[in-house]
């Protein structure tokens, strides 16, 4: 960072370090505990769409990867989506095979078009949610949508969670960047 970037308020951006995703299971094991909510075996990751050839060979990778256990979709927005299946009980090769996803597409140069990756929960009442890495952030932030309420948040909830996992994770402390994921594949 140069001079005039700190003059002017410009900072790097946090590297992402995507070995994070890696405290996800211990984070699992404290979300259950402490609020009920159990792994639902549904991950996924959203990346900005790539064109033509270059995103057929993203989906074949992906599927060569992770033995055929994955789908692709668009949302609404325009995003991809890539969800990945496990067993409810297996948090850890979930979060092995996001891992995966993401240093293959980083590594294949893809890394500007990453956006997040999610981990899926529901407790008993069948409430909904999602524990978010922010790929460009480096953190992590919970995402409760209100079951049939449409794109409302469960905010209380979702601040409640925080606090259960400030051990665990990195939490992204900008509120205003707990973006909402509605509909997201995995939730």
């Amino acid at each position: 960072m140069g001079f005039l970037d700190a003059l002017l308020g410009r900072s790097k951006p946090v590297r992402p370090d995507l070995d994070q995703l890696f405290a996800l299971p211990a984070a699992a094991v404290t979300l259950q505990a402490a609020a009920g909510f159990e792994p639902t075996g549904l991950g996924s990751v959203c990346f900005a769409s790539v064109e033509g050839g270059t995103f057929s060979r993203i989906q074949e990778d992906a599927q060569s990867l992770l033995d055929g256990s994955v789908e692709f979709s668009q949302d609404a927005y325009g995003y991809s989506w890539l969800l990945a299946r496990h067993p409810a009980e297996d948090v850890a090769g979930l979060v092995n095979d996001l891992h995966a996803v993401n240093t293959s597409l980083e590594e294949a140069g893809f890394g500007p078009q990453l956006l997040c990756s999610l981990l899926g929960f529901r407790d008993e009442r069948q409430r909904p949610l999602a524990l978010v890495y922010l790929y460009k952030r480096g953190t992590f932030y919970p995402f409760a949508p209100r079951p049939g309420a449409g794109e409302k948040r469960d905010n209380p909830l979702e601040l409640q969670v925080r606090a259960m996992l400030g051990n665990d994770l990195t939490i992204e402390q900008d509120l205003s960047r707990w973006f909402p994921v509605w509909g997201a594949p995995g939730l």
